[in-house]
């Protein structure tokens, strides 16, 4: 059985840096290990342009998915070929073995047919455990969709079912947050989620481009200026579509980004000239937080400052953990991603109280943009594959 997972994990002198995305593939490897299956995972690691690259070698995660696993892996030098299909042939049931990097072979990213058809030959069944690889028209992900019949792992059914409960059936009154660096990045979420959800929370410097739309002075703000009649279109669709707007109404403030200087909160239209917006202030936590209480449903993307720095994770993890005692007592459901976001819930210490957080940057981004995603529609189109039952 062929899983494509994505184990496309950070290191540090050889060795695994985060075992996240190991930890979140393995429940269904270990699943289908158990009930007798010979499981051949795939994956790409970082960008070696279809060549063979030794230092982008899957070879040392091999070891590490097998101590998650509690069961030896064995690596495959190759991810096609002779060599791959010798070593699959020798396997026994509940085996598990880990092909080397998709993307040593120009035919992965290119979605090759030819090359699809040479992973296909390595098994009979294809179970896609990657959603964070989703939105990639690639042969692992949606061409070989096409050539077995296939079913989604634990994660990626989890991530949909997640995903759909906040975006396409969300139970209403549903809000976003939606924070981060540019409006620019976010035209096609903010555009999908005004006509989704009854409100969305704006922070971040993001924020400032919307305050500044409505003629608030920001100072010396990151701002994108020359976005501020996108940002009114914004407003304006969303006034229509009576999704509410919700803005800071006071800040935290200073002449630098920089730990431990001097700060001030100030209300919005109060901001000094040289000084900077970093974070939502009190008054702006209490707002978002009190909007949010009256609400079922939620998706986050974006952090509201400058967590990163202290104290301008004041107001994130403010919010993240109103969040977190709103979901652990039944009131919200709650769904974030982006690789800021996680990061932000993390350092606020909430990442497990919420009922989804997706570690999948990009294909969290296009699916809240309301994008089809090439390998969620191939495997809908799949034949499907019932996955064995019961322990």
């Amino acid at each position: 059985m062929l899983v494509r997972a994505d184990l496309n994990v950070p290191m540090k002198d050889g060795a695994v840096g985060d075992k996240t995305r190991i930890t979140g593939v393995a429940p269904t490897i270990d699943y289908l290990s158990k009930h007798g299956a010979k499981v051949v995972v795939m994956s790409h690691f970082g960008r070696p342009g279809g060549k063979a690259d030794p230092a982008l070698s899957l070879a040392p995660i091999a070891e590490p998915l097998g101590a998650v696993l509690s069961r030896p892996v064995t690596f495959v030098a190759d991810c096609v070929g002779d060599a791959a299909q010798s070593i699959i042939a020798q396997m026994k049931d509940g085996d598990v073995a880990l092909l080397e990097n998709l993307r040593f072979h120009a035919g992965e990213e290119a979605n090759d047919q030819e090359f699809a058809g040479e992973l296909a030959a390595l098994g009979d069944l294809y179970v896609m455990d990657a959603f964070s690889c989703a939105h990639r028209a690639h042969a692992s992900v949606e061409a070989i969709a096409h050539l077995l019949p296939g079913a989604p792992g634990n994660l990626m059914d989890q991530e949909l079912i997640a995903l759909e409960n906040v975006i396409e059936n969300p139970k209403s009154p549903a809000a976003g947050i939606i924070g981060g660096a540019k409006v620019s990045t976010k035209l096609e979420v903010l555009g999908n989620l005004t006509a989704r959800l009854d409100k969305i929370l704006i922070g971040g410097a993001m924020a400032n481009t919307f305050l500044a739309a409505t003629g608030v002075n920001v100072g010396a703000s990151l701002c994108e200026h020359d976005m501020a009649e996108t940002a009114q279109a914004v407003l304006d669709k969303a006034q229509k579509a009576g999704c509410d707007i919700v803005l800071p109404v006071d800040a935290v403030v200073a002449k630098e980004l920089a730990a431990d200087v001097a700060t001030r909160t100030v209300a919005i239209g109060e901001v000094p000239e040289d000084s900077m917006i970093l974070d939502i202030g009190p008054e702006s936590a209490g707002l978002f937080t009190e909007r949010l209480g009256k609400c079922e449903s939620l998706v986050w993307n974006g952090p509201l400052g400058a967590f990163e720095t202290k104290p301008f994770d004041t107001g994130t993890n403010g919010v993240a953990r109103a969040v977190a005692e709103m979901t652990k007592n039944g009131k919200l459901i709650s769904v974030a991603g982006g690789g800021d976001t996680v990061a932000a819930l993390a350092h606020a210490g909430v990442i497990n109280d919420l009922i989804y957080v997706s570690t999948a940057g990009g294909a969290f981004l296009e699916f809240i943009e309301g994008n089809d995603l090439p390998g969620v529609m191939a495997l809908k189109a799949a034949t499907k594959i019932p996955l064995p039952q019961g322990e």
